[in-house]
């Protein structure tokens, strides 16, 4: 489920959608949190798979245009218009809390890229169908894999101590890295220029997500541009606070609301250009 700070930044992503995406988000981010609830501590295993089953069924009913709880019926309304194919990766999100639950952990990086786009179809391709309906995007696998280990890598530390661990095995290992080190920072130098390596590469591959957008894309998506915009910032605060973690003290709330309010700004200037400007 989203952490505080994770929401505060969809907060702002919310703010600059227009009103169907605010909302989009709004009850997806609440369906995520409801789904996640799977995973509260003292659930019991077989309570919470029950509930999981549960809700592959009702995203199933969403996809076929027969909901039955009150946050699945908001979103069948809101994409009533334009019909319900963007909602059909809704189960993604009972996929990743299903991972989650059991503990897994990602051998290979295909298996980490592969948790990541079952959130991006449950989450990203509606805001973006909604956006763009009708239209496909070949950006929106990148965009939404891309902004979701970022997610996973700003709650390193404390996935780690449940048992959730979000860098891949096999790279652990060719680094030299005992998986258990990911739960106690500060972090050795060689699990630290892992991950720095890796805050790089996900805000590159955003960024080139997001700039190869058609200019006409561009302002129609601008909330989702400015979700963007927040999860490269922190990433590059992570990076810098390495080996330590980050934590919600390195977190400026007022600096990040003008940060993403410029973001948007310079898209409305902007958007029409054929060159990105972030």
């Amino acid at each position: 489920m989203p952490r505080p700070e994770l929401s505060a930044t969809r907060s702002l992503a919310s703010l600059y959608s227009s009103a169907p995406q605010r909302l989009a988000i709004t009850a997806l981010t609440a369906l995520e949190r409801e789904i996640g609830e799977s995973l509260r501590p003292g659930l019991d295993h077989q309570v919470a798979h029950t509930r999981l089953a549960w809700w592959r069924e009702e995203c199933a009913r969403t996809a076929q245009g027969r909901p039955s709880h009150p946050l699945t019926r908001e979103l069948a309304a809101l994409f009533a218009a334009i019909g319900a194919e963007p909602l059909t990766g809704l189960a993604g999100l009972v996929d990743v809390t299903l991972w989650d639950l059991s503990c897994a952990t990602f051998d290979t990086r295909r298996e980490l890229t592969a948790y990541c786009e079952r959130w991006s179809a449950a989450v990203i391709a509606p805001v973006m169908g909604l956006a763009l309906p009708g239209r496909p995007l070949p950006q929106a696998h990148a965009f939404g894999v891309s902004l979701r280990e970022i997610e996973l890598l700003l709650a390193l530390a404390p996935d780690a101590r449940a048992g959730r661990l979000r860098v891949p095995l096999d790279e652990l290992g060719r680094a030299g890295v005992p998986p258990e080190s990911l739960a106690v920072p500060p972090w050795a130098p060689a699990l630290a220029a892992l991950l720095r390596d890796r805050h790089q590469a996900l805000r590159l591959a955003l960024w080139d997500a997001a700039g190869s957008l058609a200019p006409e894309a561009r302002r129609p998506l601008r909330g989702l541009i400015v979700w963007a915009t927040m999860a490269c910032t922190a990433s590059a605060r992570a990076e810098k606070c390495l080996p330590r973690a980050s934590s919600l003290r390195d977190r400026h709330a007022l600096l990040d609301a003008w940060r993403a309010w410029r973001a948007a700004r310079r898209l409305d200037r902007h958007a029409g250009e054929s060159t990105f400007r972030a």
